[in-house]
């Protein structure tokens, strides 16, 4: 496990420390982590769609998704593998924007991705200015390797939760466990609350 880099005990980075959860190193590299083969999705066959509990959806293409309102959010992120990364810069579309255009009160999110990878997520952590469908890392397309050309981005939340290769949200009633969540990942994945795995507090 990697140590606090020099420096990082110091006064001026004393904010650092209270930055990184319980459990968590820093790092200034991005690991690449995946459950399986990595797919390669052209822009001009992405698209991705909400849906809301009752089948109602809403689906936008790249040139669509580019075209709404962008944001730029700078955010720490943690991985359940115990790496955590600060100060990370992305430019997306607020998920607000997205989930606002489906009519739905249903509780829950199923996140769902171009391979076949799902995971799922209270409602209340997608929406209020806390999540983004993000298509750029550090001023550049993200790559396929960290999930482009579109990934979510769910930083107070362990990074699993951040689906590569999105490819849309379905609104449910109740909680739907996914990938990971079935194979005895924590169902919530709160890094300050060390919630790794099922069982966890």
């Amino acid at each position: 496990m990697a140590s606090l880099s020099p420096g990082f005990h110091g006064r001026n980075n004393r904010s650092l420390v209270e930055r990184l959860p319980p459990g968590q190193y820093p790092t200034e590299s991005f690991p690449v982590l995946s459950a399986g083969p990595t797919p390669h999705v052209p822009t001009d066959r992405w698209s991705f769609t909400v849906t809301g509990d009752t089948g109602e959806s809403r689906s936008w293409t790249w040139d669509e998704m580019r075209a709404l309102p962008q944001e730029r959010p700078v955010v720490d992120i943690h991985c359940v593998t115990r790496w955590s990364k600060f100060d990370t810069r992305w430019e997306g579309v607020s998920l607000d924007v997205l989930t606002d255009a489906v009519g739905t009160s249903a509780g829950y999110v199923v996140a769902e991705s171009f391979d076949g990878y799902t995971t799922n997520l209270p409602r209340a952590d997608v929406t209020g200015a806390k999540a983004w469908l993000v298509h750029s890392f550090d001023g550049y397309a993200l790559s396929p390797d960290h999930g482009g050309p579109a990934r979510l981005l769910i930083p107070h939340l362990y990074f699993w939760k951040s689906a590569k290769w999105v490819k849309g949200l379905r609104f449910t009633t109740h909680d739907e466990p996914g990938f990971w969540e079935r194979a005895g990942y924590h169902d919530y994945g709160d890094p300050w609350r060390e919630q790794r795995y099922r069982g966890d507090r």
